[in-house]
């Protein structure tokens, strides 16, 4: 155990390589996937929380629903639709990058979506009325509530970004986790244990957890600042 313990930790200060390609590919993929889903789950909370529209309660269930969907079973879908037989197959991005990004993506969405749902309704209804005096459309309400919840929305960025970067199941499927292309941190560590090397394993974990504490640090500090500023 500590000749393993010591090994790793030479892998974690000689910036070896392999290991750092590894780190860099997973912070990629994991940031252009909470990033995408962000930005695409924002308008849709918005409009969940300031429009009243048939099937708005469904939507909200299947939202909450959704964040607890299975990774693996994602990976699966996502596998048999960009499979070569697939109807998305044409775009190329089994086994690659792009489409360890839109499966983390696809997992990330709901929870981004509710979280930015509850936050938003917030301050829709303590500042909805006022505009709505001023006769504000759509795309003028999402740029204002965009602005007004930086902070909490910045919490919710970083608890999805925890969620992405942790993941394995989906992207081990979808990635294939090939040396050097598209294995990540999560799928790297279960790959390196079953074959035996706890020195890289522990490594990677080591990274892994540790970016995991510097995220939920990070969300205290800003729901800390988000009290102090009310």
């Amino acid at each position: 155990m500590a000749e393993t313990l010591s090994l790793a930790l030479g892998l974690v200060s000689g910036l070896d390589p392999e290991f750092l390609s590894i780190v860099a590919l997973s912070l990629r993929v994991s940031l252009t996937a909470t990033c995408a889903a962000f930005l695409l789950a924002f308008p849709c909370a918005v409009l969940l929380a300031t429009r009243e529209f048939p099937g708005r309660v469904g939507a909200l269930v299947l939202v909450n629903a959704f964040q607890g969907l299975p990774p693996v079973v994602v990976g699966l879908l996502l596998y048999l639709l960009l499979s070569r037989s697939g109807p998305l197959g044409f775009f190329g991005l089994l086994f690659t990058p792009g489409g360890m990004i839109l499966a983390q993506a696809v997992l990330v969405f709901p929870l981004a979506l509710a979280l930015q749902h509850r936050m938003v309704q917030g301050v829709w209804n303590e500042f909805g009325d006022a505009l709505k005096i001023d006769g504000a459309g759509f795309g003028v309400i999402v740029r204002t509530l965009l602005g007004m919840a930086r902070v909490p929305l910045a919490t919710v960025f970083l608890t999805c970004f925890g969620r992405a970067i942790a993941e394995v199941g989906a992207i081990m499927i979808v990635g294939g986790n090939i040396r050097g292309y598209t294995r990540s941190m999560t799928t790297a560590i279960a790959l390196e244990t079953s074959k035996g090397d706890l020195a890289l394993a522990m490594a990677l974990g080591m990274v892994l957890v540790g970016l995991t504490i510097l995220a939920s640090l990070a969300v205290l500090l800003l729901a800390r600042a988000t009290r102090d500023e009310r």
